[in-house]
């Protein structure tokens, strides 16, 4: 199934609806601030392991995403950090970027790392903030396969409908996305570290 909602005023039915899915175990692939990226209920382990089976991944070794709406939304999924991390994420967020925090212990057992971080990104991208917020906690979510092919292919929904229709509940279409991944950045040391050059700007956050 793929739904089209709008990226600046998004239909509060077509929200829901998607919503309803996630509920009961689905999985989607929705719009980010980056790329579309495959999502589904942090709190439904057979949904966790179907987007493993399709990202062909060991689940117990995968790096999951916590997409959550805001910072202090963020906050409830991480322990408490220093003031100079916090601070940076305030900066940092909404944004492109992931940061690798602690994780507390609302981060169901199975999406811990062995290092007990978990990795937490508030996208700024309105769908995606009303999903959350609607579901209520957050979305586990990791970026779409590439296969070799170029990025542009994972920019435009209806090719991403056409080639996952079949292995996932719905494809959100609002448009053509984005190709570049978000920047990946490790606060467990209290010194930030970075991990993957992606859309959002280092530099700028050690200011």
């Amino acid at each position: 199934m793929i739904s089209y909602i709008y990226p600046d005023n998004p239909q509060e039915r077509n929200i829901r609806m998607a919503v309803d899915i996630l509920r009961k175990g689905g999985v989607i692939i929705y719009p980010t601030d980056t790329v579309y990226a495959l999502g589904c209920d942090i709190y439904n382990a057979d949904a966790i392991t179907r987007i493993c089976r399709i990202k062909n991944l060991d689940p117990k070794k995968a790096q999951f995403t916590f997409v959550c709406n805001d910072l202090s939304h963020l906050s409830q999924y991480s322990k408490a950090m220093d003031t100079p991390v916090f601070r940076m994420l305030k900066r940092a967020l909404p944004g492109p970027y992931t940061f690798i925090l602690e994780a507390s212990k609302q981060v169901p057992k199975n999406l811990k790392t062995k290092k007990d971080t978990v990795g937490i990104r508030v996208p700024d991208n309105l769908i995606t903030q009303l999903l959350v917020k609607e579901l209520g906690h957050p979305i586990m979510s990791v970026s779409l396969p590439m296969e070799g092919l170029d990025q542009e292919y994972y920019t435009d929904p209806e090719w991403i409908h056409e080639k996952y229709q079949k292995l996932v509940d719905l494809v959100i279409d609002s448009g053509v996305g984005g190709v570049s991944v978000s920047t990946i950045i490790d606060c467990t040391s209290g010194i930030p570290e970075l991990i993957r050059e992606g859309a959002g700007e280092w530099e700028s956050l050690l200011a």
